[in-house]
């Protein structure tokens, strides 16, 4: 993909995420098969679908976590995987890939802290390295993303000291301090015991709620996806199989596979 014959732009900030044609294989299996999706701003988009359909792996192409083999990814107004040379799109160095993934933040399913880090120092570390605050700036910053998420009396508590909802709510607030434009969530509550899922939930209701926050999500909560996506992909063998707002894809969905799948999930 070192060059591409054209692809039209989205309009001028039309699009949070525009995904166009996006393919990638690992070996034989095809995980995203020319995948085409438009993310609006604001827009808080949940990924359902079986184990093994390629709904993380979109979320990791999103975050250049995993590079996509053919198609084209754009953030805001930029592509992400290619830039302009002498009018022409080329694959993109990894300064430019850097600079967008700045705009991107994720929160994974397994909290990925620091050992050795307080929940405050965890939060503040990105925000010094990346964005250039001042330490006194950064600890600020992180006290108030920290209150935000329920967690201001637990500043100087480290991992080890946190039960599994507040390591994923430290985690959401090191995300939000990236003031990303894009928000992406993997089974962040599927790692967690059942009585702290809600806590985490709560947080997440608040982001959307905002109505600022562009979030993908990928999640097995199928109440609170009907209850705070305004749109639900059902994914399936690298493809979204049908999308639509909630009341229509857990209520009235139009394919039989997207049936069963739900019929399975909400029989648990």
């Amino acid at each position: 993909m070192s060059q591409i014959e054209h692809v039209p732009p989205s309009p001028r900030g039309a699009a949070a995420v525009e995904m166009q044609k996006v393919t990638k294989a690992f070996g034989e299996l095809v995980v995203l098969n020319q995948l085409d999706l438009h993310v609006e701003p604001g827009e808080v988009v949940v990924i359902i679908g079986p184990s093994g359909s390629g709904k993380t792996t979109i979320l990791r192409v999103v975050m250049t976590l995993e590079r996509i083999d053919d198609g084209y990814i754009q953030i805001g107004e930029r592509q992400l995987y290619h830039e302009e040379k002498n009018g022409e799109l080329v694959r993109a160095s990894e300064k430019h890939i850097r600079s967008i993934r700045s705009d991107i933040s994720m929160v994974f399913q397994h909290f990925n802290l620091f050992p050795h880090m307080s929940a405050r120092e965890n939060v503040m570390l990105a925000p010094i390295k990346v964005k250039g605050l001042s330490e006194d700036e950064a600890a600020e910053k992180a006290k108030l993303l920290l209150d935000r998420v329920g967690l201001g009396d637990k500043l100087d508590h480290r991992p080890s000291e946190l039960s599994g909802g507040q390591k994923q709510r430290v985690a959401i607030a090191r995300s939000l301090a990236m003031e990303p434009r894009v928000m992406l969530f993997d089974e962040v509550t599927s790692a967690l015991d059942p009585e702290l899922v809600g806590e985490v939930l709560n947080v997440l209701r608040e982001l959307a709620a905002s109505g600022d926050m562009t979030m993908m999500m990928v999640t097995h909560e199928m109440g609170f996806a009907s209850e705070m996506a305004d749109r639900v992909l059902m994914f399936d063998k690298g493809r979204i199989l049908e999308q639509g707002p909630p009341d229509k894809i857990f209520k009235d969905p139009d394919h039989e596979r997207t049936k069963s799948f739900l019929r399975a999930v909400l029989s648990h």
